[in-house]
């Protein structure tokens, strides 16, 4: 496999990579319903089904004359290969596809359909059509090439590939290689122990890197849907790194993966387990309290954690900063077309009866959200090119899923209908009304202008729930790539504003752009808000919480 298709897929993966939401998805039935509804659509209007078939006809006669200006979109990598625009036969074969899968989405889009309905006959469409891409075929110049490069070797090794995926993989193809990593040895390497451990999260301590610290530590917590270890992938790209060299205590909790035994635990639970932590925190470096980084799942149930302490007037945490977390769930996006009250009270009833969510089966679903970027290019280059899955970091650990409780997700699923944070007191923790309006610290938020899980605005309007200043600063990338976003990258760019207007899109008409990797933007924020600098410790733990296993601990390992 050439080096720039090798860094495509990495790239392409990167930027879609989905660090999963625990509420959303698609079941199958869902899908089959929208697809009869689409079909006894063309039967309701026979006319205007024949209007489309003869323009489909028209457009035709122009493909097959060679007069058709129809392309792929800029961008469309599928059809990068010159053979697809200079070859009349390949040329003519794509601008039939084209013409087809416009027409299809014409007639859905001036049908009679209702707003919701059109947009789930879009999404049906989409995966119909994405799936008979003339790229997915083996007619795909770029697997033709291959195949007389290779002598046909490449054809065989795609079948065994295929053949291993239908038996490991569900039938899914590999995005990654499992066996180039392993936790511990070449991923999550900071050295560090763990410190504190109960049934819910094992509390990883750090070890200092520079002769003096910040006093104030900060406790990192990540989704509960997925491994810590995307907060210290590889030494370049590691957060818990880019902490320690900027003198911030730092301690970051490894969720414990739940098993049916563990089904009832819910968002209390998770917030018990996190107090105990801060008190250890607290115990260990002397501070009276904590700075706190949580993203995604973990936000939220941090954001509820800072509501909970309001309620009982305690001054615990001093600063939040929030990575990619919706707390105000009202989203217009694909990412919750199918979530209605059916679709929803049916993810319960499941994850009840089996204890837990599978993080894999969420994945699964996931993958077909972004099918092109997901599942097609895997299809295409492990199965069409003969080529192994590429090794790539970001695709391990987004591949080393973990489950979550029923209980969890099911109170998870209720936030997503009713929205309780826009409301004080509708949601209640721990036994306490939770108003984030009486959160006052101060908090930074982030979030990516092309993350499609917890979209931007989203973000942006949830930052308005606290009663904290609030420093927002928008990522130019996804939603992976929002959190791992190292310094030295040629392509980051990000915006920040010191208004905070209602409106998410006049803040942006209004930013301000700079230039490189948003957390040279947080560390300043943040060593402003860790008080003053003492000689770090020479230990890591103290007396009543020693240091016991190293990091990253044993919790990660559970399957």
């Amino acid at each position: 496999m050439s080096d720039k298709n090798n860094e495509d897929l990495k790239r392409q993966a990167s930027e879609n990579t989905l660090g999963l939401n625990p509420v959303i998805g698609i079941r199958g039935k869902d899908l089959l319903t929208s697809a009869r509804m689409v079909l006894s659509q063309a039967l309701k209007q026979p006319f205007h089904s024949a209007k489309h078939v003869a323009h489909f006809g028209l457009e035709l006669k122009n493909v097959m004359l060679g007069q058709s200006a129809l392309k792929p979109e800029d961008g469309d990598r599928r059809f990068a290969d010159p053979a697809w625009s200079q070859n009349p036969l390949y040329r003519r074969y794509l601008q039939t596809y084209l013409a087809w899968r416009k027409e299809l989405h014409d007639w859905i889009e001036h049908s009679s359909l209702s707003e919701q309905d059109a947009s789930r006959g879009h999404f049906v469409i989409n995966l119909m059509t994405e799936a008979m891409a003339p790229s997915n075929s083996m007619a795909n110049p770029a697997a033709v090439k291959r195949f007389f490069e290779t002598g046909g070797k490449s054809l065989l090794d795609g079948l065994s590939h295929l053949a291993k995926d239908m038996v490991h993989n569900g039938g899914m193809p590999s995005q990654v290689n499992m066996e180039a990593f392993e936790v511990g040895k070449n991923l999550a390497t900071t050295d560090g122990a763990v410190v504190f451990r109960n049934d819910v999260l094992e509390l990883i301590q750090y070890k200092p890197i520079t002769e003096s610290v910040h006093e104030r530590p900060l406790l990192v917590v990540p989704p509960q849907i997925n491994k810590f270890y995307v907060f210290d992938l590889s030494p370049e790209k590691s957060l818990a790194r880019f902490l320690l060299r900027s003198q911030v205590q730092t301690f970051v909790v490894s969720w414990r993966n739940p098993t049916k035994a563990q089904r009832e635990w819910g968002l209390s639970t998770y917030i018990e387990a996190l107090k105990e932590a801060i008190d250890v925190i607290c115990a260990i470096t002397g501070s009276k309290d904590v700075n706190m980084l949580g993203a995604c799942s973990g936000g939220l149930t941090t954001a509820s954690l800072l509501g909970h302490y309001a309620a009982l007037g305690q001054q615990k945490v001093n600063a939040l900063t929030l990575l990619v977390s919706v707390l105000d769930t009202q989203l217009d996006t694909q990412v919750a077309l199918f979530a209605d009250e059916k679709t929803l009270e049916a993810a319960k009833r499941r994850s009840y009866q089996a204890g837990v969510l599978e993080g894999s089966d969420m994945a699964k679903v996931f993958a077909w959200m972004r099918p092109n970027d997901l599942i097609w290019n895997y299809w295409v280059n492990n199965y069409l090119l003969g080529n192994e899955p590429p090794v790539f970091d970001i695709l391990y650990w987004n591949n080393d899923t973990t489950r979550l409780p029923a209980a969890l997700h099911g109170e998870f699923i209720e936030m997503f209908r009713t929205n309780p944070l826009t409301r004080p007191g509708a949601l209640e923790v721990c036994g306490t009304p939770i108003d984030l309006k009486q959160v006052t610290c101060d908090f930074f938020v982030v979030a990516g202008t092309t993350d499609h899980i917890t979209p931007w605005d989203s973000c942006y309007k949830s930052a308005h729930l606290f009663g904290g200043k609030c420093e927002f600063v928008l990522s130019n990338s996804g939603h992976i790539q929002s959190i791992l976003n190292p310094p030295g990258n040629p392509k980051a760019r990000y915006m920040t504003n010191s208004a905070m207007p209602l409106d998410p899109k006049a803040w942006q008409e209004s930013s301000t752009k700079h230039a490189d990797s948003w957390w040279l933007h947080w560390q300043t924020w943040l060593s402003e808000r860790s008080g003053e600098t003492k000689n770090a410790p020479r230990a890591l733990g103290n007396k009543k919480f020693p240091a016991g296993e190293a990091a990253p601990g044993t919790y990660v390992h559970e399957r």
